[in-house]
């Protein structure tokens, strides 16, 4: 007896539609990478650049506030000062990996450098020390918000390091608002 085949025999691997299907994916993920500005290392490395940068001056301008407060209230210097020593950790690992753009080496040797707060940029501190406090946990949760959604387009490295830093703002934002229960 002879026999019929009904359904041709199967072949292993991916069939006809899994190839086409999977080659659209990669063509349209070329072109997304292909056409988007600044691609290549070239525009890799100056968007780390710029983010690094960004990331400094918010951690400067962090620490600003830090010291803007602890010279209003002084007396919160035991609580305020770890996390201000922290905030200055931030701004200084932001600040690495990138050539200061008008530095001096006399502002470079006295560790002010890129992590420096500007003097012109005194925030206002309140005269009550633990609105003063309730101010810089604000601060802290919002710049946590926006190094969060800056991951999304991060570079691998520096986005590791914006996510630590983020984590730190949390923590700082949740101590600072800890100390008043």
């Amino acid at each position: 007896m002879p026999s019929y085949l009904t359904a041709p025999p199967h072949r292993p691997g991916p069939g006809r539609r899994s190839l086409l299907a999977g080659a659209a994916g990669v063509a349209s993920a070329a072109l997304l990478t292909g056409c988007t500005a600044g691609s290549g290392a070239d525009g890799r490395a100056s968007a780390a650049r710029r983010l690094r940068a960004r990331a400094a001056e918010d951690s400067a301008e962090l620490l600003g506030r830090y010291d803007a407060v602890l010279a209003a209230h002084p007396s919160l210097a035991g609580r305020l000062g770890p996390l201000r020593a922290e905030v200055k950790r931030h701004a200084e690992a932001f600040a690495e990996g990138r050539a200061p753009a008008s530095a001096s080496p006399s502002a470079s040797a006295s560790g002010r450098g890129a992590a420096a707060p500007s003097a012109s940029a005194s925030p206002s501190v309140p005269s009550d020390p633990e609105k003063a406090v309730s101010g810089l946990a604000k601060a802290e949760r919002e710049l946590a918000d926006r190094r969060g959604a800056a991951l999304v387009d991060a570079p691998p490295a520096e986005a590791r390091l914006l996510a630590s830093v983020a984590a730190a703002g949390a923590a700082h934002a949740y101590l600072l608002t800890e100390g008043d229960k």
